[in-house]
């Protein structure tokens, strides 16, 4: 049975620095020549068992540190360059290998510099929301990927964008669709552009929700797409082909730094662009005002979703013909934030929408259900808040059904204006988050606040988990 060869290159090199010996004066020592040691230290011959032994009585060296791995190491930087900050730098673990036995010090000093901007980041990131709330610009964000920036200036501007707004209008005019658009899309594609549309089941497309085969002039969707989700992507194909000047036009006003940016935020538009040709301005506005901004009304009458439905309200917000100003938040079971819009930026520093209080929560555990709150930001500020849940492509009998919720509200002096305000509502004592809510007795506090020092008492403890002075 062949022995496993000890390449320990790295460990030796660190045996005679440490002892700083040269090269010569330690070959001398071991009874080898200078040059074979030479290469034992570059990895290019292993160490034989006499050599093991002679270094270990010579040097009362452990023979268990110069056989074992750095595995630990290894592993913790593994988990580092999978960062997305990092990930795709190394091609594999071999680098990673070599970084911690060739130099375990200094990878040491590069996992706990990581650990101090994980934990940097965490914290600026709940900081800069209280910056904002008193009106100071705050450039502290986590990891900035592109998808973070298309986020940060959709998330901060109004979500109104008037060429492909008007585009789409002057469009859904010249098509005059009586009752059936998507009827209407697929006939001017295939008429106009040769492209036809399709729907292929599961097991022909598992894992995509559209393809547009460019040599065929064919577009794909998947039959796990609702009609109304169907309907959106071949608005989105149409409008891309109708009016793509427009969408180029108020892409361009965004000036995103990357390409990659850039084209996350071209599909952004793009969706943008499909809403306002399913639900033209002049026409989804006189209706929603009419029926005071009924999601499942508007869905009906347009034979659209409440998810589409809930997105266009956002952005009715043209100058001389705007309506309330809605502002929207997504997100899924875990709590991730999907997206977040505003009719005049999300208000992030007034509202947050990270209080566990909130009923986007609450609406997972009522799926399909309307829930209507008014909510009491801490700090001031009052908003009446919808959510429901939506779900997302059909799933498989094995698959988890993937569900996320929505959230629409408004500022709390126009809840008369709609239909939820109506109603009495139960008013939510919330906060814009729980480390810059400094509310007292809250139960549903999931973090101490930052801008107060925790309460240690032993002999008093209050109603939250995270008590504070």
């Amino acid at each position: 049975m062949a022995e496993n060869k000890i390449f320990a290159g790295a460990r030796v090199r660190r045996i005679r620095n440490g002892l700083s010996l040269t090269q010569t004066a330690m070959a001398e020592a071991l009874g080898i020549s200078p040059s074979y040691l030479n290469l034992i230290e570059r990895n290019q011959r292993p160490l034989t068992v006499q050599l093991l032994l002679k270094l270990a009585s010579v040097y009362k060296v452990d023979l268990d540190e110069l056989q074992g791995e750095a595995s630990g190491s290894v592993a913790q930087l593994r988990e580092m360059f999978a960062d997305p900050l990092l990930v795709g730098e190394l091609p594999g673990d071999q680098e990673l290998i070599e970084v911690a036995e060739a130099a375990p010090n200094a990878a040491t000093g590069m996992l706990k510099l990581y650990r101090a901007y994980r934990e940097q980041s965490s914290r600026l990131k709940d900081l800069s929301g209280l910056l904002s709330g008193e009106g100071r610009m705050a450039a502290l964000s986590d990891a900035r990927l592109p998808m973070d920036e298309v986020r940060e200036v959709f998330e901060s501007r109004p979500h109104y964008f008037s060429r492909i707004d008007e585009a789409a209008e002057a469009f859904h005019a010249r098509l005059s669709p009586v009752d059936d658009l998507a009827g209407t899309l697929k006939g001017w594609l295939r008429k106009e552009h040769g492209l036809t549309v399709r729907a292929l089941p599961v097991h022909v497309m598992p894992d995509l929700r559209r393809r547009f085969d460019r040599h065929s002039m064919r577009l794909f969707l998947s039959e796990r797409l609702s009609a109304q989700d169907q309907l959106r992507e071949i608005a989105m194909e149409a409008a891309q082909i109708a009016f793509p000047e427009a969408i180029a036009a108020d892409l361009d006003q965004l000036a995103f730094s990357t390409g990659e940016a850039r084209r996350i935020g071209r599909f952004e538009l793009a969706r943008y662009a499909a809403h306002a040709l399913m639900m033209p301005y002049a026409t989804f506005l006189s209706a929603a005002l009419r029926a005071k901004f009924d999601l499942d009304v508007l869905g009906a009458r347009f034979q659209v979703s409440f998810e589409q439905a809930a997105n266009r309200l956002v952005t009715l917000q043209r100058p001389g013909a705007s309506a309330v100003p809605f502002f929207l938040m997504e997100i899924d079971h875990a709590g991730h934030r999907l997206r977040k819009a505003g009719a005049q930026g999300f208000p992030q520093a007034r509202f947050g929408g990270n209080c566990p209080k909130l009923n986007i929560h609450a609406a997972f555990s009522q799926a399909g259900q309307i829930l209507a709150d008014r909510v009491e930001i801490f700090g001031g500020g009052e908003f009446l808040v919808i959510a429901r849940t939506i779900e997302g492509p059909r799933a498989n009998f094995q698959e988890r059904i993937r569900r996320t919720a929505i959230l629409i509200g408004c500022d709390a002096a126009h809840a008369a204006d709609t239909v939820y305000g109506d109603a009495p509502l139960a008013t939510v004592a919330g906060g814009t988050a729980c480390r810059l809510c400094e509310r007292q007795g809250c139960l549903a506090r999931a973090e101490p606040p930052v801008t107060r020092p925790l309460g240690l008492d032993e002999m008093v403890t209050g109603l939250s988990a995270f008590d504070f002075q």
